[in-house]
């Protein structure tokens, strides 16, 4: 009997990744990351491992090298075909090679390979990027290190994705320590995490400067997020920073580069007025992986039940004129109405009993034909479309995806929310960027509902029109846009511009850029004047962000024109990518160690480094939301009418194991074969909601009494004589709301501005005298202001 030691996969193959080391440096809204991968083989023959691993979509990878024994190798960008070609070249003369490719399809996806590492060595890997950290509806600053890479679907008739080895993650085999620095002009109120940390640190009395550490007993079960609080925060900002003394004169890295940040704020009277009019087309993932959790508990909300919930909240806000329709993909798609429909009662009534019965049951992830048939439908007059799309992300096409909503962004808004970990960030950000919306994850033990609701607030503000960008600038200095044009502008939300400076000016100079747009009709700007000095001590962080946008924006122009990549597109990205050390698709890092001269004796054998995944996906029923299979033989129960043996049958990626009374439940963990997930009440909130009409009143009946925590005879007995049914009714719930949910008002709050909205057009009398007797009833003290009567 062969016994294995040290690191191994499912599959009992030896792991050469020992651990994982992440130091995180935030300067405001910017965050420089440092990896560092040990490598040890504790094999008898030299090796080649392959790590497919998960990275922010917008990070700019800007440093890779290797450390073997005491000779450090500093790896090159080259163009990825002659990368590979050299890559392989090193490794047949027996030589040391390591590479980094960005995948073609989706740019949060990496391959690191390690060549030709001999028995008994290790290699220490580094790796740096830097990124932007994404604004939170709660003024936070959201830094997430991607640990999980679930399986990406790649749709029929696409081009070969990366092929990701991987494991539940309570398995994985390798460990993560995780430290954060955190700078700032402003203090620092709070770091919060989905993960435990250790307790904040200040570092000096003006609490400008922090660290905090993961704790120890984090496990690979989840994404590591950082959410970032400053006091005052949301300060527009300009960064000018110094370009490279040795970089070739008249290119980006020679020439200084300036980020400004702004924050449009736009006049109260436009944000209190909420749009009655719009198409509101919802886009829901049911492919298999949407029966995942939640959360890493095993009893937490799966993600299609909370997708569910979230769409009764939505149903219940969207405003009376609109119209709306509701598709569902996975390996096809469908959809509640043949077009999108008036809002109405009837039609409310029949898509939120369809709604109830949507189960994680349509297979793969096939999002690009339901978006391909959404666009195909002619737009509604005077119904701006907006677009929410809810998905895990795990789709494989991403670039595809991303361009095609680009594509059609001028006929609408796009709203994006990653759910569960391993949610593509490239995906999720992308079509939010690119369709003019705006982008949320919900992961942990967050609540998709405040989120979504955020984004619906941001769908019903009057659209930003004519945005313009207009630099004011010394004589004898100019500019050269690196960003796209700005496309939209939010409440509260950062626009990001970057500007390459050419030029010379007085220390003591100044510039000035103004953006300039049009709101509910009305001229506004935003204005931010900043001191040309470069400042000091940056590490080229702002070039090579400013060169990261500039080339995912001609990665996309060459999409858009797949004939402009043989006209130069491509060329001029790789020459970028060359010249700014930065990644790009078009591009690899490549780093051959030459020193020792020694051939690397032996055949070579390959070694997949697992990456951690949400769940053990063993079986993928159609209809098997909440159930439990078998490991051995993964058999499924009878299929129920209406779906065929062939869809009914479970698909089985697990080993076979001893003992046929154990099976793994759709988290990873063991449980017993015998054992249904226990499924949480309803909560009281959504409970009250799904009670309100679509016009937004709320009706006498003995299910709201129920919801009150009151018998039907004590809702109805203080009721005045001369007050209808209905207004009672609509009272008693808003006072409910007011009175005992505020902790949840971001989800209650634009339904109940439409309920307040209906008493008005009601012109109820003895509002008043209602509100007192409610109080008195429910034991609360709302004032009538409150509910905006």
């Amino acid at each position: 009997m062969v016994t294995c030691c040290g690191l191994l996969t499912a599959g009992k193959e030896p792991v050469p990744l020992k651990s994982i080391e992440v130091e995180v440096e935030v300067r405001d809204h910017v965050a420089s990351v440092v990896s560092t991968l040990l490598y040890e083989n504790k094999e008898d023959k030299p090796i080649e491992a392959v790590f497919v691993f998960p990275l922010p979509g917008d990070a700019a990878v800007c440093h890779f090298s290797a450390k073997i024994g005491q000779t450090q190798v500093v790896a090159e960008v080259r163009e990825k075909q002659k990368a590979r070609e050299e890559y392989d070249d090193a490794l047949s003369s027996g030589q040391q090679a390591f590479l980094l490719e960005e995948s073609e399809q989706s740019p949060d996806v990496f391959t690191l390979s390690v060549g030709s590492l001999p028995p008994g060595e290790s290699a220490s890997i580094r790796l740096e990027y830097v990124t932007e950290l994404a604004v939170q509806a709660d003024e936070g600053l959201r830094f997430c290190l991607p640990a999980v890479l679930n399986p990406r679907y790649q749709p029929q008739g696409s081009a070969d994705g990366v092929q990701v080895t991987s494991v539940p993650a309570s398995l994985v085999p390798y460990g993560l320590s995780f430290s954060a620095r955190v700078s700032s002009p402003r203090p620092i109120s709070k770091v919060e995490s989905s993960s435990s940390l250790e307790a904040l640190q200040y570092l000096n009395t003006e609490q400008t400067q922090a660290t905090v550490k993961l704790a120890a007993e984090h496990k690979f079960d989840r994404d590591v997020e950082l959410l970032i609080y400053y006091k005052d925060a949301h300060q527009p900002t300009a960064v000018v920073e110094a370009g490279q003394a040795s970089a070739k004169s008249g290119t980006l890295m020679s020439d200084a580069v300036v980020m400004v940040s702004l924050y449009p704020e736009f006049p109260q009277a436009v944000m209190s007025s909420v749009a009655s009019c719009g198409e509101f087309v919802f886009l829901l993932d049911r492919s298999g992986s949407m029966d995942c959790p939640m959360g890493s508990n095993q009893n937490a909300q799966t993600r299609i039940s909370s997708a569910r919930d979230t769409l009764l909240l939505l149903l219940k806000s969207v405003p009376m004129g609109c119209h709306f329709n509701i598709y569902s993909f996975g390996s096809s798609f469908e959809h509640i109405f043949p077009k999108s429909v008036k809002y109405s009662q009837e039609t409310m009534d029949e898509a939120l009993k369809k709604v109830e019965t949507m189960e994680a049951d349509m297979g793969g992830t096939e999002i690009l034909q339901p978006l391909k048939h959404i666009y195909s439908q002619p737009c509604i007059p005077s119904q701006p479309r907006q677009l929410f799309v809810f998905t895990d992300g795990e789709v494989g096409n991403t670039k595809d995806v991303i361009h095609l909503v680009k594509k059609n962004s001028g006929s609408h808004r796009c709203f994006s929310f990653g759910i569960g970990e391993g949610a593509s960030s490239a995906l999720i950000n992308g079509v939010a960027k690119e369709g003019g919306g705006h982008a949320q994850f919900i992961s942990g033990g967050d609540r998709m509902q405040p989120k979504v609701m955020q984004s619906l607030r941001f769908a019903l503000q009057p659209a930003v029109v004519d945005i313009k960008v207009k630099w004011d600038l010394p004589k004898g200095v100019s500019v050269t846009a690196l960003s796209p044009p700005i496309t939209t502008l939010f409440q509260g939300q950062r626009s990001l511009i970057y500007g390459q400076l050419t030029g010379q000016s007085s220390k003591a100079a100044e510039g000035c850029v103004t953006v300039t747009y049009k709101l509910a009709g009305h001229p506004s700007q935003n204005q931010m004047r900043f001191g040309l000095k470069p400042t000091e001590d940056t590490g080229l962080t702002v070039h090579r962000l400013g060169a990261r946008t500039l080339i995912r924006s001609l990665e996309m122009e060459g999409r858009e024109n797949t004939k402009k990549e043989g006209g130069g597109v491509k060329e001029k990205v790789v020459e970028l990518s060359v010249q700014s050390g930065v990644s790009s698709s078009f591009t690899a890092f490549i780093a051959v160690n030459k020193g020792s001269g020694d051939a690397v004796q032996g055949p070579l054998v390959r070694r997949n480094v697992p990456t951690p995944r949400m769940g053990l996906r063993l079986c993928s029923a159609p209809y098997s939301r909440g159930k439990v299979f078998k490991m051995r033989g993964c058999s499924a129960p009878p299929p129920p009418p209406g779906i065929s043996k062939r869809m009914a049958t479970a698909q089985c990626h697990a080993e076979e194991e001893e003992d046929d009374d154990m099976s793994f439940g759709i988290d990873g963990s063991f449980r017993s074969a015998d054992v249904e997930p226990q499924q949480p009440p309803r909560d009281p909130l959504l409970q009250m909601v799904s009670l309100q009409k679509a016009s937004g009143c709320w009706v006498l009946e003995p299910a709201l009494a129920a919801a009150l925590g009151k018998t039907t005879e004590e809702v109805e007995k203080p009721k005045p004589a001369s007050v209808k049914n209905e207004v009672w009714a609509t009272i008693l719930a808003l006072i409910w709301l007011h009175g005992f949910k505020m902790d949840a008002q971001e989800e209650w709050e634009l339904l109940a501005m439409k309920a307040a909205s209906w008493l008005r057009a009601e012109k109820a009398p003895c509002v008043t005298e209602c509100v007192e007797a409610g109080n008195v009833l429910l034991g609360s003290t709302v004032q009538k202001e409150a509910l905006g009567l």
